[in-house]
């Protein structure tokens, strides 16, 4: 039993799979704040683009 509790592994493992999921998560956040400001960015060039034509 000792050899099996002092026995790490498997630990190792699971970190990589921790920062896996912070990874994801973290590229999530940005990719949807990424999509905001480009949406921002395009809703304001058409309404620059539309007022500049009337």
């Amino acid at each position: 039993m000792r050899d099996l509790w002092k026995d790490e592994a498997g630990l190792t493992t699971v970190e990589y799979a921790l920062l896996l999921a912070l990874v994801v998560v973290a590229g999530i956040a940005a990719w949807q704040g990424l999509g905001n400001t480009v949406e921002n960015t395009v809703t304001s060039s058409a309404g620059t683009l539309a007022n500049a034509s009337s």
